[in-house]
């Protein structure tokens, strides 16, 4: 099935991808509600690190295991009933949480509060099959852009914690919520066209599981959005840990990686069109070892012994620097969440749906395990620094794998031999 023709629905095309972003950065604002919410929390229900962690994970949890279905009703009743009714079903969670008081109630009503997760899966096979393939990895791209509702999170959410108490946020998000449902349903549009057969059956779409491709794709993908969500949802806590800023600065710096890690998605994908998903995915698997070798090294004094006696140097890196590689990191993450996905409609454009929701999975489910891992690393060995440590790890299997399987049978040389501008200008 091919996508429909851009030049003859243009403005449908458009305003579906509008209003579709939009109500992904809302979903995904929502998302991220704890890492804000979840700090005034930690001290109230007096938790610790691995609890606060599996507290900012539970609705990680339950966006990432509905992404499969998902991706798969979209696939057969179309996106746009499909994230209509995602949306509408989340707004009475969401309103619930204020009324929260134990600990297991957060995590309960995280759970369903966290199905706005899941909008993802929906949305970009349904934004993607209103534009044409060689425009597609642009489509997806502006779509994914709503990640950036993690940065929209972290600006609104400590004014409503500061200016009216914690509680107030799940009341205004789920407001907000609301109206977003209405204007999605309003400019949105469906075209049978785009739906797959309706013989295909559950069994026959997760048969895709068995492809060593998307196998490859869950992993790249679990660094670059996993990644992504969990350091969204810890850096808030780990400015006013390491730092000692206030709420509202660190969360204001925090957003310097949450927003180009989803605003510069749309750019990955115009890069990932012109230059090919692996090229882009290699150099950002490259540049994100770099980064995170960096954002690894602890805040370390060394004694040394000289010929005037004994010394102290300080090594560490200060809030300038480390928010800096943060925002580095973030551009990365970026510009790689839409390289993953062009692949997958270079390699799956009948299965765009499916495929992206088993990606997006494995995404999911790295968002919601390393948060989990962050904790428990900091309360074993105290060190805070220990996030990027296990993130450093996790690319270098990324980096391995994808010399295996792609770098390694690329040809240096002879007539198969990619040519670069350079080496081109000179024949001419």
């Amino acid at each position: 099935m091919a996508p429909a023709d851009l030049t003859h629905r243009p403005r449908e095309a458009w305003s579906v991808l509008i209003v579709s972003t939009l109500a992904f950065t809302v979903c995904f604002m929502v998302w991220m509600m704890f890492a804000v919410i979840g700090i005034p929390l930690k001290k109230t229900l007096g938790l610790n690190a691995t609890e606060f962690g599996l507290l900012t994970a539970m609705p990680v949890l339950t966006g990432s295991l509905i992404r499969v279905p998902l991706g798969i009703w979209t696939d057969k009743y179309g996106g746009r009933i499909v994230m209509a009714t995602l949306m509408a079903v989340t707004v009475p969670a969401i309103f619930l949480m204020a009324y929260a008081t134990a600990y297991w109630h957060f995590l309960v009503i995280g759970l369903f509060v966290g199905l706005a997760g899941g909008s993802f899966s929906v949305g970009t096979p349904y934004v993607a099959r209103w534009f044409p393939r060689n425009r597609q990895g642009m489509a997806m791209g502006v779509y994914g852009a709503g990640n950036s509702g993690a940065a929209v999170n972290k600006f609104v959410a400590p004014a409503l914690l500061v200016a009216f108490g914690w509680t107030m946020v799940p009341q205004v998000y789920a407001a907000i919520m609301l109206g977003t449902l209405v204007v999605f349903w309003l400019f949105s549009h469906s075209d049978p066209a785009h739906l797959v057969p309706s013989h295909v059956k559950f069994s026959d779409q997760l048969k895709m599981l068995k492809d060593p491709k998307v196998l490859k794709y869950c992993q790249y993908y679990s660094i670059v959005f996993g990644g992504y969500v969990a350091l969204s949802l810890w850096m808030v806590q780990y400015y006013v840990g390491e730092f000692g800023l206030d709420i509202r600065i660190a969360a204001l710096l925090a957003a310097c990686f949450s927003l180009p890690g989803g605003v510069l998605r749309a750019v990955g994908g115009v890069l990932s069109d012109k230059f090919g998903a692996h090229a882009v995915t290699w150099w950002v698997m490259w540049a994100s070892w770099i980064c995170l070798f960096l954002l690894s090294y602890p805040q370390t004094d060394m004694t040394i012994l000289t010929v005037d006696g004994p010394r102290t140097f300080h090594v560490g890196l200060n809030v300038y620097l480390f928010t800096a590689l943060m925002f580095l990191l973030g551009i990365c993450w970026a510009f790689g969440k839409a390289s993953v996905f062009k692949y997958i409609s270079d390699d799956f454009p009948h299965n765009i749906g499916t495929v992206s929701g088993i990606v997006g999975l494995a995404g999911g489910m790295g968002g919601f395990v390393l948060p989990i891992l962050f904790g428990a690393l900091m309360d074993l060995t105290g060190i805070r620094s220990s996030a990027f440590m296990l993130m450093y790890g996790v690319v270098w299997v990324s980096l391995i794998w994808m010399y295996w399987t792609e770098v390694r049978k690329t040809e240096v040389m002879g007539a198969n031999a990619p040519v670069s501008p350079l080496s081109r200008s000179f024949t001419r």
